[in-house]
């Protein structure tokens, strides 16, 4: 599966390599999941858990998020283990791979309230892989192909694609609630 990045959630954890027969340490792993402001922090507050995974030995670079965005992916099929979604981002692909779907992150404070859990909030080809919230704040991470869309407070939001770059898209309000 291909999946673009089209944004990051709030919260990372990182998990340094084991030592291999040598003593050398593995490269470390990286895990990306949602999270909302509480007492002026950034914490994980999980109503649905999981996580995005990326392997630094497949190109990932923690330092330079903003290269990380808009570029695409080789994953794993997602799936849940031990309870959590995960998704596995295994390398970078060269530049202009289109890909087959986008991971997305929707935030409350430009999406609106989110209506996670009622009936028609999400395309059916949407997943849901993390969704965070406490004291009205939202943030949550899909899996989504193009023309996919979610609902919330404020309407429709339709994934977007770029008319010259097929990595690029974004969510586009059409509709009023």
């Amino acid at each position: 599966m291909l999946v673009a990045v089209t944004g990051f959630g709030s919260v990372w954890r990182q998990r340094l390599g084991a030592r291999d027969e040598r003593g050398r340490l593995a490269q470390p792993v990286y895990y990306n999941t949602t999270g909302v402001m509480v007492n002026g922090k950034v914490r994980q507050r999980p109503q649905i858990c999981g996580y995005a995974r990326f392997d630094t030995v497949g190109g990932f670079d923690p330092h330079h998020l903003s290269r990380m965005t808009h570029r695409v992916f080789e994953c794993a099929e997602p799936g849940v283990w031990m309870g959590y979604n995960k998704l596995f981002f295994k390398r970078i692909l060269k530049s202009g791979t289109p890909p087959d779907s986008f991971l997305v992150v929707a935030k409350s404070e430009l999406a609106g309230q989110l209506h996670v859990g009622r009936d028609n909030w999400r395309s059916p080809d949407t997943w849901l892989l993390s969704f965070s919230e406490c004291e009205g704040q939202q943030e949550a991470m899909l899996l989504m192909p193009v023309q996919a869309w979610i609902r919330s407070s404020v309407g429709r939001f339709v994934l977007v694609p770029s008319e010259t770059r097929a990595w690029f898209a974004g969510l586009v309000l059409i509709g009023e609630e």
